[in-house]
């Protein structure tokens, strides 16, 4: 990092902390004029407040607060120049500059964060081998890795480290991000598409119709009939029109609405709804469109992993 910005943030980080102390002075002094456990010569909503002080303990906490903020500053600067801190701890090498000087420093580098990365690939690593890798070296199948419980439970440690905050740590799901738990797949679930989908990731985009489809009333009749086809009571002339402009979606969701996996368009004859199946969010998804991005997991986590994960999440419906 530059100078200027070593000068920018650091100024700034401790003007902050210092307001902060400045602030909790000024507020625990009483300047109200009136004697503390008194009341304040005003009422509202028929309520009179008392000029009661903060409690000890909560200033004692504040005053806490503000004393880690400025010894961490000083034990891990890490938007300085020069200076690393009185741990000598870095996140990262500022002299690489291209990715093959990446590649050497990753072995011999003195950062603390690469170091650690380091220690755990080496600790950790040939387990994950040992659970990916069949005896001749070459991948296992992954339906046969998620019939082995320990394998099963390595991969689900690590889908709750890494994949937990979108499909939540019982791997249902919310809106807009899909359930693994069913038998419900947008981009197909088998073995292959489930290892391709977390190795390359994927960008699912529905466009927006309202302008196509006519406006707000050709929206109203397409959701008719989109809510039809999951076997919703709806206004059948409503759904009868949208019918007749349904061939507009079925190149992606095809002719009969049962989705298509290699367009990643979902099943509209189920009762299965990523984004909500009530009608304004059937509603809301025709005319504004949808745009989900899945990250692509390869270079943050490593073939062998993902071969574990893809297993643990296979394994979430075999039962369904």
């Amino acid at each position: 990092m530059s100078l200027f910005w070593t000068i920018w943030i650091s100024v700034i980080t401790l003007i902050v902390i210092i307001g902060c102390a400045v602030l909790l002075k000024a507020t625990s002094k009483n300047t109200t004029g009136v004697p503390e456990g008194e009341p304040m010569p005003h009422t509202f909503d028929g309520i009179q407040e008392l000029n009661n002080p903060l409690p000890k303990w909560w200033t004692g906490l504040f005053w806490f607060t503000i004393v880690i903020a400025l010894v961490y500053s000083f034990a891990f600067p890490t938007y300085t120049a020069n200076f690393n801190g009185l741990l000598d701890w870095t996140s990262s090498e500022q002299s690489v500059m291209n990715p093959e000087q990446s590649a050497e420093l990753a072995k011999t580098s003195q950062s603390q964060y690469q170091r650690e990365i380091n220690d755990a690939d080496e600790k950790f690593g040939a387990i994950f081998k040992q659970l990916a890798y069949d005896e001749s070296g070459n991948y296992k199948d992954i339906a046969l890795i998620a019939e082995d419980k320990e394998a099963v439970k390595v991969g689900q440690r690590l889908f709750l480290q890494n994949c937990a905050q979108c499909h939540g740590s019982d791997a249902r799901g919310s809106q807009g991000f899909p359930n693994l738990t069913d038998d419900d797949w947008i981009y197909g679930g088998d073995t292959a598409s489930i290892k391709t989908t977390l190795m390359n990731g994927r960008n699912g985009v529905m466009p927006a119709w309202k302008d196509i489809l006519g406006g707000d009333q050709g929206v109203k009749e397409m959701t008719s009939y989109v809510l039809q086809l999951s076997g919703r009571r709806v206004n059948a002339i409503e759904a009868q029109a949208g019918a007749e402009k349904f061939a507009l979606c079925a190149t992606c969701h095809g002719p009969e609405g049962k989705g298509i996996f290699a367009m990643g368009a979902p099943n509209l004859t189920d009762t299965v709804w990523l984004y909500g199946g009530s009608r304004k969010a059937v509603e809301d998804t025709i005319a504004n469109g949808r745009n989900g991005v899945m990250p692509a997991w390869s270079k943050i986590l490593g073939e062998d992993k993902i071969q574990i994960i893809s297993a643990y999440v296979y394994s979430l419906s075999l039962d369904k």
